[in-house]
């Protein structure tokens, strides 16, 4: 099976006038080659995405409640405090 990488040249002036593109072809996990005077001059890689987990429970947030057998109304009042201090 052939494994192959998207490119995307971008020379300096792209760099500062439509960085938004080139950030978009980050988002897209395509590498930059940078180009100064039409000859390759660095590459741009885009970092590895952590898998996210989509369990309510593994939220830190709930994560940090697990000791503890507050109700929901009890955690928020603790969070927001008093109107009167």
């Amino acid at each position: 099976m052939y494994s192959y990488t998207i490119h995307m040249k971008a020379s300096i002036v792209d760099l500062r006038y439509k960085m938004n593109d080139v950030l978009k072809a980050l988002d897209r996990n395509e590498e930059v080659t940078i180009l100064y005077r039409g000859k390759a001059t660095g590459k741009i890689t885009p970092l590895e995405k952590k898998a996210t987990s989509s369990r309510v429970k593994d939220h830190p947030f709930f994560a940090s409640q697990s000791e503890e057998a507050k109700s929901v109304e009890e955690v928020m009042g603790d969070l927001r405090g008093s109107r009167y201090s």
